[in-house]
């Protein structure tokens, strides 16, 4: 197998002899790596194979198939491992990352409301990419809901970012730097979003709070000098006692 003639920029030319070499191997496993917890050019590879799949060198279903299954099974390993460690994991060491418990079941019930949505939306970002099946895991999402969302994430994440390098093709270079350059702007978006999110959150627990600290105040009443009065301490047993 031969790299296209279009040359390749950045990491797509780094990644190149490791395809011409090894093909959907390749693929599947800097892909499956990419999507359990360790920091591997995952989603470059995808798209020089369908760069390598537009000039004819690749058949594209294939990549795409393997692209996807490689992702699922990734973000499963994930999950296990955050379902069978990260608990512990949070409890020895999360104190030295500022996770505390109180976070940790914010987090729960963050994850709880809207796991599938981050699960599904989460491989578009690096570094949620690489972590969302662990903090789904640690979190205790159930399986049989996570894994839904896991299977429609690599499915999307494949198809999107497979048929932009199939499609680029010859323009990839030009594409290419731009798609990254979109990317970044979609990550601090989807950063403001999440902050604006979470700063929500914060003031409606220190709502309630206030709320429940006002609601438990004391009523004033008038005072005696045993404390406040009741309806029949201000004079004899049937009300104030009349002057004689």
């Amino acid at each position: 197998m031969s790299a296209p003639a279009t040359p390749l920029p950045g990491a797509l030319a780094g990644l190149a002899p490791l395809l011409d070499h090894y093909g959907y191997l390749a693929v599947a496993l800097l892909v499956l790596l990419d999507n359990c917890g360790i920091p591997v050019p995952g989603q470059t590879i995808l798209v020089l194979a369908s760069v390598y799949a537009g000039a004819g060198h690749l058949d594209f279903a294939a990549v795409l198939l393997t692209a996807a299954g490689a992702a699922a099974v990734g973000n499963s390993l994930g999950y296990l491992i955050g379902h069978t460690g990260g608990r512990a994991f949070v409890h020895r060491w999360g104190r030295y990352v500022l996770l505390t418990p109180a976070r940790m079941e914010r987090a729960d019930g963050f994850f709880a409301r809207h796991g599938g949505k981050v699960v599904t939306v989460a491989r578009f970002v690096d570094g949620l990419r690489q972590y969302n099946g662990i903090i789904a895991g640690t979190t205790e999402m159930p399986w049989r809901r996570f894994q839904p969302f896991n299977l429609l994430g690599a499915a999307l994440w494949t198809a999107v970012w497979g048929t932009f390098g199939y499609v680029a093709g010859a323009h990839i270079g030009t594409v290419y730097h731009t798609a990254l350059r979109y990317q970044v702007w979609f990550a601090v978006a989807l950063g403001v979003l999440v902050a604006a999110f979470l700063l929500r959150q914060v003031l409606r627990y220190r709502r309630r709070r206030r709320a429940g600290t006002d609601a438990d105040a004391p009523v004033d009443g008038p005072q005696g000098p045993d404390g406040p009065q009741g309806p029949d301490d201000a004079g004899g047993p049937d009300g104030p006692e009349a002057p004689s």
